[in-house]
């Protein structure tokens, strides 16, 4: 086993009302994509190209999540989750090309929410999860303003049929909808816009802000978004691209949210500014009350050739300037003190602006294999604890943080990868469906049941 670099955290280093939970995502988990109404997504569209999904795997069962419910409520409850964050499926509860209420899918989401509320655990419901209506895409996605609109009217249904919701996140990981989906096409819809993705970045932020409206129309819930971070360390800061890099990946989406701009490092190579309309940056810009943080890992800025799109994907290092020796099944390093230093820059940054943060996503992919009914995985058991002890320092250094959301509940369909990459604290067997804990999964029921004191 590896050995963390931090003292085991012990439920006594949070605060006595942070929450532990889980996170999943619709497409990643449910299957029945054609079952009771429920009609394509991008990804639906996206994992029918030759190459698009390692293995050509689909995700048609997936974890078979919507027929499984309260199998995996009961998983959540056994765990002890004191709060579940989930998607919803766009397709499922608005479906056809005139996008009618389909009773069907709000049921699921009705059903979900109310089995979630009968064991005690807090619902976090996130809005888009990538998955944007195939009929939409048609029209030309998130590179068009109608597309925040269309996510407004969604959220507004969503809020109102789907009663009991804790928290709203209005977007999930807007950064890698955007990179991975519109520059580098190795995610739906699958696209190479170049720094022409800067009008897909400010579509997106003006659907979380349109939403934002729509959600406090209709509900008193919390309300916030997720972002994705990969903060730069300090080996290759010196590098001529290191402010464009860390404004792109780390600012982009939050400098709008807390200051109401964009990052001006950005100008040069990505004119969003051409994209925005007069009160365009109101709207984003107003109040949230939680700031959602989705952290794996660090990776800083990659020289590339006279033309190309300045940032790449791939090639990490830790800190120290040297290769991190510690890696995940993803090949990422694992380098925790990045979350901590994530954490205290944003209260750095933002100062007072920052709203309450919870640890949106947090996880680590590796081989498990299940011998005898047992399925132990260190490797993922360290990352956690590693993770959770940096959580601790930051909350000890003065920031803000309620909860963590610990990616993923279960092995899931894994977007490109399909289902070589495992996440879940809970082993699927794709073939049987059968669910087994995994060792971190015993060990997390432990921390939040305070076990340890």
């Amino acid at each position: 086993m590896t050995k963390p670099h931090t003292p085991v955290p012990r439920r006594s280093d949070f605060p006595a009302d942070f929450r532990f939970g889980t996170a999943t995502a619709a497409f990643q988990i449910e299957g029945a994509l054609t079952a009771d109404g429920r009609t394509p997504s991008i990804w639906d569209t996206f994992s029918t190209l030759p190459g698009a999904i390692r293995d050509g795997h689909t995700a048609d069962l997936a974890c078979d999540h919507y027929h499984r419910l309260d199998e995996d409520l009961d998983l959540l409850a056994d765990l002890g989750a004191q709060a579940y964050r989930f998607s919803l499926s766009w397709t499922r509860i608005l479906s056809g090309d005139d996008a009618t209420v389909n009773r069907a899918g709000v049921d699921f989401y009705r059903r979900l929410v109310d089995g979630l509320r009968e064991r005690n655990i807090a619902p976090m419901a996130t809005v888009f999860h990538w998955d944007l209506p195939q009929r939409l895409q048609d029209r030309g996605g998130w590179t068009t303003r109608d597309a925040a609109h269309r996510l407004a009217e969604f959220a507004a249904v969503a809020a109102r049929e789907i009663d009991g919701v804790d928290t709203w996140i209005t977007l999930n990981e807007p950064y890698n909808h955007m990179s991975h989906g519109h520059i580098h096409a190795v995610h739906a819809p699958g696209l190479r816009l170049g720094t022409g993705a800067a009008q897909v970045a400010h579509h997106l932020l003006l659907g979380h802000g349109l939403s934002v409206q729509a959600l406090r129309a209709e509900t008193d819930a919390a309300i916030g978004i997720a972002n994705y971070y990969s903060p730069a360390r300090p080996a290759l800061e010196h590098s001529a691209l290191g402010p464009q890099w860390d404004a792109w990946v780390n600012h982009l989406f939050t400098d709008p949210l807390l200051r109401g701009e964009y990052p001006a490092e950005i100008a040069d190579f990505a004119p969003i500014d051409r994209f925005v309309r007069d009160g365009d940056l109101q709207i984003i810009a107003q109040p949230i009350d939680v700031l959602g943080v989705n952290f794996y890992r660090p990776s800083p800025p990659i020289p590339t050739p006279h033309g190309a799109f300045p940032f790449a994907l791939g090639q990490f290092e830790d800190g120290a300037g040297g290769v991190s020796a510690e890696r995940t099944g993803f090949d990422w390093p694992i380098v925790p003190d990045a979350l901590r230093d994530l954490l205290t820059g944003l209260k750095a940054r933002y100062g007072d602006a920052v709203p309450p943060i919870e640890i949106t996503e947090n996880g680590a992919a590796f081989v498990d294999v299940v011998r005898d009914g047992v399925c132990d995985d260190p490797e993922r058991l360290s990352y956690i604890q590693q993770h959770l002890a940096a959580t601790a320092q930051a909350i000890d250094a003065g920031v803000d943080v309620r909860g963590y959301y610990l990616w993923s509940l279960m092995d899931n369909f894994e977007w490109a990868a399909g289902y070589t990459q495992r996440f879940g604290i809970v082993h699927v067997d794709f073939a049987t469906q059968t669910r087994t804990r995994k060792a971190s999964f015993q060990w997390y029921r432990d921390l939040v049941r305070g076990a340890d004191a």
